[in-house]
């Protein structure tokens, strides 16, 4: 198979494409033969080192897939093979014609359902379920989502209108901003421009920092009291500086999601529902063939990406 190798800690040019060999399936695993792999923030930071956790090298990076079941290891129904899927391989070995997924993060795609859709909201999907149960989000509520273009954000904005809360989107730059709008976001603001607080109209309910680190700081003083603050990303490169003192001096409360497998599966699930239904809309905003995983690292980490980034394989399927 061919498959994305990353050899040292550096520039999207570090990401080769190689023979490989192919993998093959261990207990409770399925060899899927990859149709698009998902692209995260996350991944570029790790590929460049400076990621939340550094991965053993020499490896094939990824962690999202969606293809066709084509063998299967010990203990899964061999009735899987042929099926359509979408999965997890473990934080490694999804930028490859095939990818090994373990039975319990994997999931049968919906007829109804696109498969590139399906990929898109695999991870995005079950991370914008998690972070709006966490928040608690009532009707009414005014809420502020940071990186609302991107592949989570977007999606984070379509649920959180969903629960009928009044949706703030921050984005970078005119083309993301529209892009928000037009996802249902009741008011846009590019926060490139320094003044984007003063635009707000008044304190916010509720803050879904997925960025970090300036903006995260920006958005954590829009809080009102009772508001609450949900810190779950880093795409500037640190987290949000936060104290529990200080939140419970200004009557807010700092909420850092998490949930076990049984949540994560139901969200997943969710997610995957809502799109199938037509609820939910993932935005892919761009595709690169397995050998530009450079190209499409360079483009991501340049904020130049909207929505959601797949790699697609050299045999797209429907």
């Amino acid at each position: 198979m061919r498959a994305i190798w990353l050899h040292a800690f550096g520039a999207p040019s570090n990401l080769r494409i190689e023979a490989s060999p192919d993998p093959q399936p261990r207990p409770q695993t399925a060899l899927v033969e990859v149709t698009y792999a998902n692209i995260t923030f996350v991944e570029t930071q790790l590929r460049a080192g400076t990621g939340p956790y550094r991965p053993h090298l020499p490896t094939i990076p990824g962690n999202g897939v969606g293809g066709i079941v084509r063998a299967v290891g010990p203990g899964l129904d061999p009735a899987l093979i042929g099926a359509r899927v979408i999965g997890s391989t473990g934080g490694a070995g999804a930028y490859a014609e095939l990818a090994l997924v373990p039975a319990d993060v994997l999931y049968r795609v919906p007829d109804s359902l696109p498969l590139d859709a399906a990929v898109a909201v695999l991870a995005d999907g079950r991370t914008a379920s998690l972070v709006l149960s966490a928040a608690a989000v009532k009707p009414g509520e005014r809420v502020l989502i940071e990186a609302a273009a991107g592949g989570l954000g977007s999606l984070l904005t379509q649920l959180a209108k969903s629960a009928g809360a009044t949706v703030i989107a921050l984005a970078g730059g005119d083309r993301k901003t529209k892009l928000a709008a037009s996802l249902g976001a009741d008011l846009a603001l590019d926060y490139l421009d320094p003044e984007w607080p003063t635009r707000l109209g008044g304190p916010v309910d509720v803050v879904f920092d997925g960025v970090g680190g300036e903006i995260g700081r920006t958005a954590y003083a829009q809080l009102g009291r009772g508001g609450r603050m949900v810190s779950y990303g880093l795409a500037s490169g640190e987290w949000t500086a936060l104290s529990d003192d200080d939140a419970a001096a200004r009557g807010v409360s700092i909420v850092r999601p998490s949930a076990g497998p049984a949540d994560m599966r139901r969200f997943t699930e969710s997610a995957l529902t809502a799109t199938a239904e037509g609820r939910l809309r993932p935005v892919i905003g761009q595709r690169f063939p397995l050998e530009r995983a450079a190209d499409a690292h360079a483009l991501i980490e340049a904020r130049q990406a909207i929505g959601k980034t797949l790699l697609t394989t050299a045999t797209p399927a429907s």
